[in-house]
């Protein structure tokens, strides 16, 4: 290879980063279910409130709902898929469904996914300020790195800080958009606006996060350290044993 075809510092840097993105982004898609976890997200919701809209049935819209649901999660299982996003559009179904049919009110149809939502945005606040923000524990194992980024990368566990705050006040702000049209609008008319509001602010946090973490320092893969740190013992006691022998 000669000079002219040596890759230079800024080609390599540059490689790097492109490497450093696309890596996110496989995390960020297996995370959080892609396109077809966002579909799973909101098939139910829509259906419901389209056949709520159109013959006002409570019991038919979630029933209809909840079959969705569990067809999607037997569409998964049959094909040999990851079934956690399908399970827990299930379970959020199940307990908006179970909501609306005690109370006769078809808006708690929505009401469990809402209080899930406050929670979860409060979960981010609360673990970031406390030093172990929520995403690095979503992601880290995605990354390999488990939790080496806490002591051992400042730099990433700055941007998991950053992502977690983006997560948690873009939910909130969902939240106080939500709660307040609960209580105000007709069921028809919040439904649609529920639905308008699942995947907006889902793709700007998930964005944001991509930005943080690309530009942040690659992750410590630990597993591939524990590994390195078994070959190196097995190396040392293969010696050790020859040098015995002889």
């Amino acid at each position: 290879m000669t000079s002219l075809d040596k890759p230079t510092t800024q080609e390599q840097e540059d490689g790097g980063h492109d490497h450093a993105k696309a890596l996110t982004e496989a995390a960020l898609f297996e995370a959080f279910g892609g396109v077809r976890g966002m579909v799973e997200t909101v098939l139910p919701g829509l259906l419901f409130v389209t056949i709520f809209t159109i013959n006002k049935d409570l019991h038919i819209s979630a029933i209809a709902a909840l079959a969705v649901s569990l067809v999607l999660v037997a569409v998964r299982l049959i094909r040999r898929d990851t079934v956690k996003h399908a399970f827990s559009g299930v379970f959020g179904v199940a307990f908006g469904v179970v909501f609306a049919m005690m109370t006769g009110n078809a808006k708690d149809f929505y009401l469990p996914g809402m209080l899930y939502t406050l929670g979860l945005a409060l979960a981010y606040i609360i673990t970031t300020i406390a030093g172990v923000p929520l995403i690095g524990l979503i992601l880290g194992p995605v990354f390999k790195e488990n939790l080496s980024w806490r002591t051992r990368n400042p730099g990433r566990k700055k941007a998991y800080a950053k992502a977690s705050w983006a997560w948690g006040l873009i939910l909130l702000a969902k939240c106080a958009i939500l709660f307040p049209l609960y209580w105000w609008a007709d069921t028809t008319q919040f439904g649609w606006v529920l639905v308008a509001l699942k995947i907006p602010p889902f793709l700007l946090a998930v964005y944001l996060t991509w930005v943080f973490l690309a530009k942040a320092p690659p992750p410590i893969d630990v597993f591939a350290e524990m590994e390195a740190e078994e070959r190196a013992a097995e190396e040392r006691e293969a010696a050790a044993s020859r040098e015995r022998e002889t």
